[in-house]
Order: C-alpha cells, then structure tokens, then sequence
C-alpha cells in the first residue's frame, strides 16, 4: 500500500519545490519506489525534476472524449484509458512521474475521469511513496487522483494573508471528505515558527519552516532541475530533516 503524500498551497508559495525535493529525498534515502504526480494545471513537476511529459492524462482525456470511435477493435474504453495511463508515465532518475494536466476539449468528461480515477488507484498501489502535487483548489485530489493522503502538506508563507489560506485549504480537504492521516503545515523561505495554538481551530498541525535559500532560488531562475542542487543547500537539508515527521516514523 503507498504512502501518500499531497501537497497544497497557494501559488508562489514554492508547493511545486518542495515536492521536487520531497521526491529527491525519497530517492536519494532508497526508500522504496517513487511516483511523483503532477495534478496542478500548471504542470511544473516534471521541469522541477527534469523530465518533460510526452501526453498528460488531460490529453488522454480529450482523445477518449472526442474520439471514442478511435479506440482499437476488441479493446474496450476502461481497457483503453487504462493502457494510455500507463504509457503516460515516464521514467526519471529513480523515480517515475505522472503529469494529470486538464482536458481542454468540450464535452462531458465524467465517464472518462470515473474510469481514470480506478486506474490511477491501482496504479499509485504499485508504489511505496507516492508525492501529488495540487492546486491550491485540492479539486484534482478529490476528482482524478485519489480521495485520501497519508500526509495532507500545506505550503505556505509566514503571513497572515498566507497562514488563513492555509487554514482554509485544510477545511476545504475536511468539506470534500478527503481522508488523511495527518494535516501538517511547512512555511516556506522562513526563520520564524508559528504558534500551534493558532492552527488548531483548523486541524493543521505545524511541522517546521524552510529557511531562504539562493541555491534553489538561483535552480528556479536558470530553470535547472532539482537533482542539480548542491545536498548542502539549506532548503534540501532542512527538507531531509522533516522527512520523517512527514511520512511518520
């Protein structure tokens, strides 16, 4: 059974990052297979990590859609969409990656995102950690992926406008009925700590802060991927040491 990992927060909080290095984590610790899933439109993952999708499932989305007379004799739509999932994940340096995308085509597409999300489930049971990367919404969660986490991390900033939109992120996981073991949440490009007392009327518990760091702020601006950054960067550093609060061990 994988343990499931989703990340959220709000745009430009660096949610994409820290999921890159949450994958590189894993993969450097050898700590099982890794799948990391790209569910935000935005579809940034795959660069952070240095691999680029060839199709992503809202394309497979379009083509079913639209084209249900293209699907080969003999082969039925559920068979289908299953095989064009898995030939939509790509390999990467020890890990393998996923990227959901959006359809962008017209027409109904909930046959098609009920089949996907069966075979996505059987898909992220093949694995022993499985990183999701959301939009702020969490609506790819709930409708394509999957409908629990292990960890629910939410990213944000040390502010107050930050801190209530994390807050209101957990209560919107609580609303779409999303199981999770544990809510934590990570200030990013922080060196200050938040008092606990002040997250408990949303069910957040805070985890620790991720200091500023020119390394990863130098990777973001030259577009380099994740495993380019020095392992004494104080981002990654602090990153390892939350692993384990996060996965809980």
């Amino acid at each position: 059974m994988a343990f499931i990992i989703a990340l959220a927060g709000k745009g430009g909080t660096g949610k994409t990052t820290m999921a890159a290095l949450l994958v590189r984590s894993l993969v450097e610790r050898n700590a099982g297979s890794v799948l990391a899933v790209d569910a935000d439109p935005n579809s940034n993952l795959g660069e952070v990590l240095g691999v680029a999708a060839e199709q992503t499932i809202g394309q497979v989305l379009d083509e079913v859609g639209a084209n249900p007379d293209k699907i080969p004799g003999g082969m039925t739509k559920d068979r289908y969409i299953e095989y064009k999932v898995q030939t939509s994940v790509i390999e990467g340096k020890g890990f393998d990656c996923l990227t959901m995308g959006k359809p962008e085509g017209p027409g109904c597409y909930c046959y098609v995102n009920n089949v996907l999300r069966n075979v996505v489930d059987k898909l992220i049971n093949d694995y022993s950690y499985v990183i999701i990367d959301n939009e702020a919404g969490l609506e790819h969660l709930s409708r394509r992926t999957t409908r629990h986490a292990d960890t629910l991390l939410v990213i944000a900033h040390n502010t107050p406008v930050a801190l209530r939109a994390a807050q209101r992120i957990s209560a919107l996981a609580d609303e779409l009925k999303i199981r999770t073991g544990q809510k934590l949440l990570l200030l990013n490009v922080s060196d200050k700590n938040v008092p606990q007392d002040s997250l408990a009327d949303a069910k957040l518990h805070y985890a620790g802060n991720i200091p500023q760091d020119e390394a990863v702020e130098g990777m973001a601006a030259s577009g380099e991927p994740v495993w380019k950054l020095p392992a004494r960067a104080p981002a990654y550093k602090a990153i390892q040491r939350f692993i384990d609060v996060i996965i809980r061990k």
